[in-house]
Order: C-alpha cells, then sequence, then structure tokens
C-alpha cells in the first residue's frame, strides 16, 4: 500500500481535515509522513516594484516565512501526539503555481501518496479563488487523496 504519504496544508479547515486522514494513515500503514506548506511568493513579486514604495517586500516575506514555519511546527506536534513521525517541507517559489509546486516537492521526496484539503467550490466562486487541489488532479504523477471538511 501506500509507504510515503505528503500532505499540503495551509492554514485552512479543510487542511487541518486533511492533516487528520494523512495521521490515521500514516499510523494505519506504517508509512512515513512529510507535512509541507507551499509559500507563495509571487504574487508579491509580480507587484513589487509598485507596492515597494509602501511595504517592505523583504519583511513581507520574512513574515509569510515564520507563518508558515509555525503553521508546520503545529502539524508536527500533532503527528507526534498521535505516535508519528513526520518530516517538514516548507515550499518556496515566485515562478510556479501552489499545484505545481506540491507536485514538484511530493515527487522529490519520493511520496507515493498525495493527501491535501478542497473546499469543493462550484461556479462563480471557484473561477474567482481557483482551486489547488484541482490544478493537483490534473498534474500529480502519484495517488491523489482528496479530503473534503464535511
Amino acid at each position: 500500500m501506500y509507504k510515503r504519504i505528503f500532505v499540503a496544508i495551509d492554514n485552512s479547515s479543510t487542511a487541518r481535515k486533511a492533516l487528520e486522514e494523512a495521521i490515521v494513515l500514516t499510523r494505519a500503514l506504517g508509512a512515513n509522513l512529510c507535512i509541507a506548506t507551499a509559500l507563495d511568493e509571487g504574487p508579491l513579486s509580480q507587484h513589487g516594484m509598485g507596492l515597494g514604495t509602501y511595504i517592505d517586500i523583504d519583511r513581507v516575506k520574512q513574515q509569510m516565512r515564520e507563518s508558515s514555519d509555525a503553521l508546520l511546527d503545529q502539524a508536527l506536534a500533532q503527528a507526534a501526539a498521535a505516535g508519528c513521525v513526520a518530516e517538514r517541507c516548507l515550499i518556496e517559489s515566485t515562478q510556479r503555481r501552489v499545484a505545481e509546486m506540491i507536485s514538484e516537492a511530493a515527487n522529490g521526496w519520493g511520496a507515493d501518496l498525495i493527501v491535501i484539503g478542497t473546499h469543493g467550490r462550484r461556479g462563480f466562486q471557484r473561477l474567482l479563488v481557483g482551486s489547488v487541489a484541482e490544478n493537483l488532479v490534473r498534474i500529480a504523477t502519484v495517488a491523489l487523496m482528496l479530503v473534503r471538511e464535511k
């Protein structure tokens, strides 16, 4: 079955549910677990010229890294409390979409399953917000588990 489970999280309720499912699977299968979060600096880089006079881009990026590190620390503590040893992965990019970042990191780690939360948005809301999970379904080269909140 699955031996290397890669879960991608953010600070959403669906990501928390995905992490819970990944931990359950990891324990049940005796698998290795990698908990990742993607730090997308693209919007800052794309608009840095205009924003640069109003905000300190480097400071904002550092705050994003610190927030991502704290999120990963909490997730690792949750896994440890459940009896799982997990690795962490902070994925950073200004050039790629989040789904591409997740897929490449999972492949680089040797994952045979990616777990990710999905909001299940439809219609106009999906058009506006986009869907990392939907994009990941299209490009992932390993098994993918989508976890809904409900």
